[in-house]
């Protein structure tokens, strides 16, 4: 999915314009001086689920929460569960870290361990069973369940701060892992629970290891890439199905659906991320949505979308002709986007470092749009900033302004090793994703300057042809014992390739669909 720049899991940003600043989280130690022993602790981990079984055993969860426990060291463990909402109908998905630690997907659930130099207990705290309850939303393991499915001691979630008050009477540090996003007015469930704790216990240190998690979370185990590459091959069937599809007048649901019904159909959990359909003036908006319009020929659509499988997310896209054949002017966009994309690709290996694929990737998109007469030169400015505070930024953000890519595992965007140690290594998984996005509007949305306006006057000319193109092209890339894998291949990307396959007979489809959609939405 493309992405400018997002929050991760707590207190982090990712994206590969940089490398996260850290921070030093009381009472243990920051997550970089932990780092090298957390990947020797899930390299071993991983070798418990090879060949990978058909789920991710007990043994590997277990694994996760004793190299947690001895990153944080001696006290009381606390990792928070995602709860039920209120109305029993509306969609509900497991906190991801609860579920990276355990593999428990009910709600209302807490993790507590306890650690005193090298003995570590454990308990689970779930809802107990309720027969009339389950009536409406399933079996649930219950209290007694536990012990068989975790090997820990059950206990009644009810009782969950009762039994975290005994343990902070002694003088113990918090150690806590949860959803502490917020505001002071938007204050989140985990950040009630954590407010309340702190009004029993003011004297008590309380640490968020959040960030410990993330850490963990950046190296995919054996198991964790499997479900990464089922999730990939997936997504991009997915794609294949909507390119049959695309023909002018196809609407962007209609595409939208032709994936989705395959991921579904496979297994998937459903998609990984709300998809982006966006064809035409569409195709410049990196987060568009909607996926309301109707095509026409010519359009270019980019298409970025992938489904989650077992909890995993891809993260593919393509960006199609709708009727076929690029023009000239699109195929001339289309080439810089791919040659960047296979210029960071080439850096891809273990032990490299991240930053080549970036410079590689930039380079590509600069001379290209260089040749092209869209930027001055690779490395020219532009005016920007306001009057009260002017700068200088690159001509390239005015055309690719985010990212190259992100981790990609339990979360679209998740954590990945070499946001913390700048390098590539064996159990990597993450996107590249370059893109040039060419406004139809954007003289009017560079500063007025004198140096812009001569810069607006050598562009005039340039929108008239490639307004309105917009080309992303992403790619799932797996970094393995074996080598690096990019499943998502399944889907072509040379421009010759995606020709041939729109040139294939279309999947029948019924134009009154989009027919009445037009009439009952804009009145035509």
């Amino acid at each position: 999915m493309g992405y400018i720049e997002v929050t991760r899991t707590r207190s982090r940003t990712l994206g590969w314009a940089g490398r996260p600043a850290w921070p030093q989280i009381e009472g243990i130690p920051n997550p970089r001086a932990v780092h090298r022993a957390l990947i020797l602790s899930l390299a071993f981990a991983s070798l418990l689920v090879a060949p990978v079984e058909a789920q991710i055993p007990a043994a590997e969860f277990a694994a996760r929460r004793a190299v947690l426990s001895r990153t944080v060291g001696d006290g009381v463990l606390l990792v928070l569960g995602a709860l039920e909402p209120v109305p029993d109908y509306l969609p509900w998905e497991q906190s991801r870290p609860f579920y990276y630690l355990t593999g428990f997907r009910e709600p209302n659930a807490a993790l507590v361990m306890v650690r005193k130099g090298n003995q570590v207990t454990g308990m689970m705290f779930v809802p107990p069973s309720d027969p009339a309850r389950e009536v409406w939303n399933g079996a649930r393991l219950g209290v007694a369940g536990v012990r068989a499915r975790f090997a820990m001691e059950g206990r009644d979630a009810g009782t969950m701060l009762r039994v975290l008050d005994s343990l902070l009477a002694e003088n113990v540090p918090l150690h806590i892992v949860g959803d502490f996003d917020g505001t002071a007015l938007t204050r989140s469930a985990h950040m009630q629970i954590l407010d309340g704790i702190r009004r029993k216990h003011p004297q008590r240190t309380i640490n968020d290891v959040s960030a410990a998690v993330a850490t963990m979370r950046g190296v995919k185990s054996v198991a964790e890439l499997d479900r990464l590459r089922t999730a990939s091959e997936i997504s991009a069937r997915g794609h294949l199905a909507a390119i049959r599809l695309a023909t002018p007048g196809v609407a962007e649901f209609e595409l939208q659906a032709a994936a989705e019904h395959v991921w579904r159909s496979e297994g998937a959990d459903g998609p990984g991320y709300v998809s982006i359909l966006g064809s035409g003036p569409n195709s410049t908006v990196l987060h568009y949505n909607a996926n309301s319009r109707v095509t026409a020929s010519g359009d270019l659509v980019v298409m970025d979308m992938a489904g989650q499988y077992d909890g995993y997310s891809s993260d593919i896209t393509r960006t199609i002709p709708v009727n076929g054949k690029f023009t000239a002017a699109q195929r001339e966009i289309y080439e810089v986007v791919l040659a960047a994309q296979t210029a960071a690709e080439r850096q891809v290996r273990p032990n490299a470092p991240a930053q080549r694929m970036i410079d590689s990737a930039n380079a590509a998109l600069a001379a290209g749009l260089t040749r092209l007469g869209l930027i001055e030169s690779p490395s020219a400015t532009y005016d920007c900033g306001t009057s009260a505070r002017p700068n200088r930024c690159p001509q390239l953000s005015l055309y690719y302004m985010h990212g190259l890519g992100h981790g990609i595992g339990l979360e679209v965007h998740d954590p990945d090793q070499f946001y913390e140690t700048g390098m590539i290594d064996v159990g990597s998984a993450f996107t590249i994703e370059p893109g040039i996005y060419v406004r139809a509007q954007l003289a009017s949305i560079i500063p007025d300057t004198p140096r812009n306006r001569e810069l607006k006057a050598k562009l005039a000319p340039l929108l008239e042809r490639y307004g309105g193109i917009g080309v992303r092209i992403e790619d799932d890339y797996l970094v393995t014992a074996n080598g690096v894998e990019r499943p998502s291949a399944l889907v072509p990307r040379e421009i010759d390739a995606l020709e041939r396959l729109l040139a294939q007979p279309r999947t029948p489809r019924d134009p009154a669909v989009t027919t009445r959609y037009m009439r009952d939405r804009t009145g035509r």
